[in-house]
């Protein structure tokens, strides 16, 4: 199943823009893999890091970006909470593919 998904702040520089559009996957997560994930504020695009024993260590690619979560704020995510992983960028074009 895929579902899309709007970039929003600039977390993800330079991998990712605000107002990008993504196409996920729901399934397995391997590390390095762009993943969203659900947080009670909403969704979240973040680079997984690695597998702990709570879960996912995700984390953004632009670690200086104002007002950036990620598992240094919040721990590692519970694998439920990851949606899936960022197969495509199908907004602006040109397509790039992950």
């Amino acid at each position: 199943m895929l579902t899309a998904v709007r970039v929003t702040g600039d977390s993800m520089l330079p991998t990712l823009r605000p107002g990008d559009w993504l196409l996920v996957r729901r399934g397995a997560v391997r590390p390095g893999d762009v993943v969203v994930a659900r947080r009670p504020h909403g969704l979240i695009v973040k680079r997984a890091f690695r597998r702990t024993e709570e879960g996912w260590w995700v984390e953004s690619d632009n670690q200086l970006a104002t007002g950036r979560q990620d598992s240094w704020d919040f721990g590692a995510l519970p694998a439920g909470d990851i949606v899936g992983r960022v197969i495509a960028r199908y907004w602006p074009r040109p397509l790039r593919w992950f």
